[in-house]
Parts: structure tokens; sequence; C-alpha cells
């Protein structure tokens, strides 16, 4: 489990023990938001070289940790206090644990002797967080800090990664102690067997039309190579999951789109008509799945393998045929050894899908003198190609996923969890991980008012990153499912927005408002040159509401189907 590492005993205060055990981990940064709980961990911190993040609100400072475990494979810290500091963070926590992230979260709890008696701001954090992480716990004595240190590194690391909280009691982290410090806690993984691999290789070949479907958490460039590599021996089509397209280079031939909330009907066809289903380290949830309704029923047996760290997710819903429990970058590394013959029924399978996702993804006329698709397509055109690309949860997201193209791996960070909130968050963190490199958060308006006062803190920390925010002056993921169910009765998804541009300003960005498609180029490119962070504000028609229809188009759609079932006079009555 850990790595021997020196170890040294002296006497320290709780606050920095633990601070000490975070660098002895590698840790360069934390995010917080400061505490009277956890003062002395604040201070121990300052004996240390790990970087503290100040963060306006502890679901952003979580999101951070998260993004940042994302990014590094190993655990991102958040640091947050008792009571209403936790349950704010929980946010983050839930993104990780959906997300298959690993992060640990501190929270500072009330002194050991007030447990029990409702103290200010106590709460049961160890059955609060329970639902929601691998492991939660309550460091109770100061000399057992190590020993829990590094077991919340292996147990975030570890199978399925995850969250993991610990609670620390602020006399706990006062005491002083004489403890030796943990290693350095790294987990290796489990190699896939030959046999394994060869069973894999040999249900590819005898295939007509498989799919590989990647995601997942634990991938690398390596084994985005590799998977490039076998696609073209195995002439395979490969669909990434939901938000993990920067898996596999969306340019290559062998890419057919991503199976997300929208998915390209074309390629739900495809799923349905497969003989071989491959899924690559990724669960197959509700939205890979189209809500467990693809490629069929449960028992379904064209699942032909499915890896993935932990076994007790494989075959929990979908019967598949070749289990195996480890990681595919093992798997992939030795399909790489094979040569099969040529296959014309596969070649024409996967032309199928190349020349479906072409057609996909190209950009369509929309309302409006501001088209969001065209200036997404101009972002995937002009943009480096190892430009990371951050956003959280709303229909403006259905846009990206659709018409930017993702060329290299570790280039989005996105919340498979469908988490608002996240993509400012997450850019700041992608930026203080990868200065060198550009940031672009694509956010909605509701979206990015949920932690628009984190500009602060990109100002304050230096992570010059461009917002990007697309302002449709509604919620409109729930405004599409509203005149759905509802047309007509607007209820609770209007939104008052402030100048945004104005707001940047305030907060030291450069900031600008666009209106029409054509300012955008300009807009982008001063964005580029500012001498720090920077926010374009795009003014988009609220017709504009999905990448295929308009909201006039589902009112009148609905309003059809109800007329055809018997529902139309009441839902009509009820608008009188």
């Amino acid at each position: 489990m850990d790595d021997a590492g020196p170890s040294r005993r002296n006497i320290r205060h709780g606050g920095r023990i633990l601070a000490d055990q975070l660098a002895a981990q590698g840790l360069q940064r934390v995010f917080s938001v400061p505490g009277e709980s956890y003062l002395s961990l604040l201070d121990g911190l300052l004996d240390t070289e790990i970087d503290n993040v100040v963060c306006r609100h502890e679901g952003a400072a979580a999101m951070m940790a998260e993004a940042h475990g994302k990014m590094t494979q190993r655990p991102g810290v958040a640091l947050v206090t008792r009571g209403p500091g936790a349950t704010n963070a929980s946010a983050g926590l839930h993104v990780a644990s959906q997300d298959s992230t690993p992060l640990i979260l501190f929270v500072g709890q009330v002194p050991r002797r007030l447990r029990q008696r409702e103290a200010f701001q106590e709460i049961d954090l160890v059955r609060f967080f329970e639902p929601i992480t691998k492991w939660a716990a309550e460091i109770d004595h100061v000399d057992r800090i190590p020993e829990f240190v590094t077991r919340a590194y292996h147990i975030a690391m570890s199978g399925r990664p995850g969250p993991v909280m610990l609670a620390l009691p602020e006399d706990m982290l006062s005491d002083m102690g004489e403890s030796s410090d943990g290693g350095f806690v790294s987990v290796p993984s489990q190699p896939v067997s030959e046999i394994d691999i060869a069973a894999v290789a040999r249900r590819l070949e005898e295939a007509a039309r498989p799919i590989i479907i990647v995601g997942g958490s634990h991938w690398s460039e390596q084994a985005a190579r590799d998977l490039e590599q076998v696609a073209n021996n195995f002439t395979l089509p490969v669909a990434a999951s939901f938000r993990r397209q920067h898996y596999f280079d969306n340019r290559r031939k062998n890419y057919i789109g991503d199976l997300n909330a929208g998915m390209n009907p074309e390629l739900v066809l495809m799923l349905r008509e497969s003989d071989c289903i491959g899924a690559l380290g990724c669960r197959l949830a509700d939205f890979p799945t189209q809500g467990f309704q693809v490629p069929g029923s449960p028992s379904d047996t064209r699942i032909a393998f499915h890896i993935y760290p932990d076994p007790n997710e494989i075959g929990r819903i979908w019967r598949v045929q070749h289990p195996i429990t480890g990681r595919p970058e093992s798997l992939l590394a030795g399909l790489v050894a094979f040569r099969p013959a040529p296959s014309r029924s596969r070649e024409a399978w996967l032309r199928r899908g190349t020349e479906t996702y072409r057609m996909w993804k190209e950009p369509r006329p929309v309302p409006g003198k501001a088209v969001f698709p065209m200036i997404l397509s101009y972002l995937s055109d002009n943009l480096p190609e190892d430009a990371i690309i951050t956003s959280g949860a709303g229909n403006y997201a259905a846009f990206l996923q659709r018409h930017f193209c993702f060329k290299t791996y570790g280039t989005q960070i996105a919340p498979t969890s469908g988490s608002m909130g996240y993509g400012l968050p997450a850019a700041i963190a992608a930026k203080l991980e990868n200065p060198d490199r550009v940031v672009v958060c694509i956010a909605g308006d509701g979206c990015f008012q949920m932690v628009a006062s984190e500009m602060a803190t990109a100002t304050q920390c230096g992570a010059s990153i461009i917002v990007v925010v697309a302002n449709n002056g509604m919620l409109g993921t729930i405004r599409m499912h509203q005149e759905a169910r509802f047309p007509g009765r607007i209820s609770g998804t209007s939104l008052t927005n402030p100048d945004f541009s104005a707001l940047a300003v305030a907060y030291g960005f450069h900031g600008e408002t666009v209106t029409e498609t054509s300012e955008f180029v300009p807009a982008f490119q001063r964005a580029l040159n500012a001498a720090g962070s920077a926010l374009i504000d795009i003014q988009l028609d609220p017709e504009a509401i999905t990448t295929d229809t308009t909201l006039q188009g589902i009112a009148s759609a609905a309003i059809a189907s109800d007329a055809s079932t018997g529902e139309f006079c009441t839902k009509t009555a009820n608008n009188q």
C-alpha cells in the first residue's frame, strides 16, 4: 500500500502533524474556506510548501479539489469548517462520488468535550457524509493523524476512486503529539491476465459490428495512444461515455460520437445493432445506456466484455459475457500486439459510424444573431490542441458536447454528475495545475451565477482563465422540460441577470459583451491577450434551447401530443 519513506518523531501540534502528512503525499495545494475550527491546520500549513487557495464558497472549494483529482488521479484536498461549511462542501463530494474521482475533505469539528450536545454548528459529520463517500471518519487522537491520512489516500485511490471525509475536532488539532510521519501512498494497478487479453482479442476479431465505449476515471495519455492503435488494428468504432470525449481524438476515423443525454439517434441505432459491445473503464450508467434501455434489456448478451476496477460494478445491471477486474490501460497495452485480418464488414460498419458523427457535429442554424454552435466550432478549430475546456451543467453544455472536437487527452474537465456551478471552479484548478495552457470555462448564465464570486479567487491566486457565458436569461434545461410537460406555463425558470461583463471588470477581469456571431472572434482575441482573466457574455436567443429544436417547437409538439391523447383540453383550459 505504502512506499517506504523517511520517518521522524518530534513534538508538534495536530495541525502541523496533519500538514506534514499532506506534504509527504506530494500535495502542492489545498482549496479552502478558512474556519476557526481548524486554525491549527492553517497554522501548520505555513511551515510547508503547500499553497492554500482561499475560495469564496465551500462548494466551489470542493469542486476545485475534485477537478484537481480528475487531472492528477491523486486526491484533491479541500479544507472547510463544521456545520454550514461542511454541508456546503457536500456538493463537490457528490460530484467526486458519481465521477469516481479521488478527493479528501477535511472538516473542522466542535471540540470533543462538546460533542453530542448540539454545540455551535455541530452536526454528525460521519453520518452526514457516509452516503456520498467511500469512507467517513473522525480523527479522535492526535497521534493517529498519520494513520488516518495514509488510509484516506489509499481508500480514495484504490478500486473505484472516490471521496473521503475526515472530521477534525478543534481540540484534537491543538493537542501536542509525537508521531512518525506516514509514507507516500501509491496504489499499483492489477495487471490484466494474458488469458483475458486473448479472450477479448478473439471476441473483437470475430465480431461483425463491434463498438468500444471508453470512460471512467482511470485513464492516461499512454492508454489513449494504445486505444488509437488497437482501434486501427481491429477496425473498431469508438464511442466516448458522457463527458469523456478527450479519451480519444475526435478527429480520428474510428471515433463515432459520445453517449450523452442528447445522443445522436443514429448512434443509438448502432448500439442496438451491435453484436459486440466492449466497455473500457466506464460505468454503464443511465446516460450512456439512454436510461438503461440501450443496447436492450439488462439480460442482453451483446456486452462482450467490461473492464472496471471495482468487481461490484461489473454485471450490477447489465449481463457481461467476460467481466474483467482491472484498469483499461493494462488491457489495451496487451491488445496492441494483436494484428487481426482485415474485415470488410467491420470496415463498412466503421464507415457508417464515422459518417454519422461527421454529419452530427456540423453546426445547424439556430434562432438569434449570436449563433452558439458557430462560436463553439470556432473555438474547436482555433484553440490550441491542449487547451482545457471546463463546463458545468445545463442545455448550453449540449452544444459544447456536440460541436467541440476534443483532440488530446486531458482537455475536458466536466461533471458526469450534472452539477451546476462546476465549470468556473474547475477552470481555476486547471489553470493552477497547468499555468502554461489556455483554460476556457463554458458556462450558462444560471450555472455561472452559482459560483460567480469565485472570480475573486481566480484574481487573487493569479489563475488567468477565459469564461464564456451562454446567456439566455433562463434556466434552460428546466424550461425545456417545462415546455415539454406544461407548454406555455412558465414557472420559476426566468432569470434577471446582471451585466456580466461589468461584474467581471469589478472582479479584476477583462469583460466584454457579444450580441452577434461576428463580434465573438475579435472579442475572444482580446480575451486571449488580456493581462489576466477575461469574461465574454454571449447574449443568446432563448428560442435556441437545444441543438435540434426551439422552445416553440417543443411546446408545439407537446400540445399536439396532448391533443392526440385527450389531455390537451385540460391544459388549455388551465392556461386561460
